[in-house]
């Protein structure tokens, strides 16, 4: 008995076991969600197992099958009788592959796709308009003994959930602005000088809902790609490393925009204060309610950014014709014909008319990769610079303006 409590011992330190022997670690062994912001919203991709410290598995003895994944989506905000949350799920997720990283932890490929219930980080509420951050818990079931150097099986008795991690998400800091409101910045890593700054103002069902004390500051990040797109790679070259801020509204922008103007000025000038931003490159975008919000504060403050980019915002009795006509900064507006949560003509194609020298793409349809969206998720296309006009792509063209 001594002598097999011993072997256990070397294997939870990595040594292996002689042939033929299980056992089990001594503790269990926590995972994280591996999550993807799609241009429909987050899932959850894989899971990554910290089992590097049970033993040096042979690749050989996993499968899908070696570990089945069930996961359970909640609503993290009571609800009241008849009220519903759109997207809660329990079901078993498919695991399509398992494999080992670099550092010997094993990772569960799961199942995933646009539309796909049943992977989704976000629930909507009707009842309030908004996407809420779903209370997440995932088991994890070990089916077969693992095979590790040296001879000898192991089989993990407990599985603990930890984070969920999307370094895109992650790569954005928290902050709240003297003005109140909440932010997330990106900043340029490893660049020098003053860069540009690109505000991203979301949609509705990104605000706070205060009511019921939800104010996370994270679901614009998580609901769509609006923010992330201009923090990719792509982005960044494009615009020589560019600053990204994402404020959250308390309600909806489009409540009182000319309360909510001074307030995002005020995390702008915070922004400012704690990067070295380019005064003369502020660019600013918003999709739905951020789309109108964007237009709002080129009328409030007409010389304060380089560029303007409202997608499918609302226009019609908000923004008055003649405010339309007097706005100078240089605006490019992106729609889609099939959009029925926010009318294309009477508003974006409204705007574009009586907005001197605007710029406008208007599509039929919205479809990514094959996959057809909502037609008021035009903001798609936005995130993946798909809008250009003379050879030249919305990108290209923000980054050469300045104020």
């Amino acid at each position: 008995m001594d002598n097999l409590v011993s072997r256990r011992m070397f294997l939870a330190a990595g040594l292996g076991l002689p042939a033929g022997l299980s056992s089990a670690p001594d503790h269990p062994v926590r995972f994280t969600l591996d999550a993807e912001t799609l241009d429909g919203g987050e899932q959850v991709t894989s899971l990554t197992l910290g089992t590097a410290r049970v033993g040096r598995i042979v690749p050989s003895s996993l499968c899908p099958g070696t570990f089945t994944v069930h996961a359970k989506a909640t609503s993290p905000i009571p609800l009241a009788p008849g009220e519903q949350i759109l997207s809660e799920y329990d079901l078993d997720r498919q695991v399509t592959a398992a494999h080992l990283d670099r550092q010997g932890n094993i990772v569960l490929d799961l199942g995933h796709a646009e539309g796909q219930v049943g992977g989704g980080t976000l629930g909507f509420l009707p009842s309030r308009g908004r996407n809420v951050r779903l209370d997440l818990a995932y088991t994890i079931t070990q089916n077969a003994p693992l095979a590790v150097h040296g001879g000898g099986e192991v089989t993990i008795p407990c599985f603990v959930q930890g984070r969920v991690d999307n370094p895109e998400v992650d790569a954005f800091s928290y902050h709240v602005s003297p003005s109140g409101l909440k932010y997330r910045l990106y900043s340029p890593f490893g660049r020098h000088g003053r860069r540009p700054l690109i505000v991203w103002l979301h949609g509705g069902g990104e605000g706070a809902s205060l009511p019921d004390g939800y104010y996370d500051n994270e679901t614009t990040l998580r609901a769509n790609r609006g923010a992330l797109g201009f923090a990719t790679p792509r982005a960044q070259r494009i615009f020589a490393g560019a600053h990204v801020v994402a404020p959250q509204s308390t309600s909806y922008w489009i409540e009182d925009g000319d309360r909510f103007a001074p307030l995002l000025l005020g995390v702008i000038r915070d922004v400012i204060r704690r990067c070295p931003v380019d005064i003369d490159r502020i660019h600013v975008a918003g999709c739905s309610n951020g789309g109108y919000m964007s237009l709002k504060l080129t009328t409030v403050y007409p010389s304060l950014f380089a560029t303007s980019v409202p997608i499918c915002g609302v226009v019609q009795s908000l923004i008055p014709d003649e405010a339309l006509t007097r706005i100078t900064t240089p605006t490019w507006l992106v729609t889609s014909r099939d959009d029925t949560t926010v009318d294309p003509q009477a508003n974006t194609v409204h705007a574009h008319d009586l907005i001197p020298r605007s710029l406008l793409s208007l599509y039929d349809h919205v479809v990514w990769n094959g996959h057809q969206f909502p037609g008021h998720w035009s903001w798609i296309y936005v995130a993946r610079n798909d809008p250009g006009t003379y050879g030249l792509h919305l990108w290209q063209w923000m980054s050469r303006h300045h104020r």
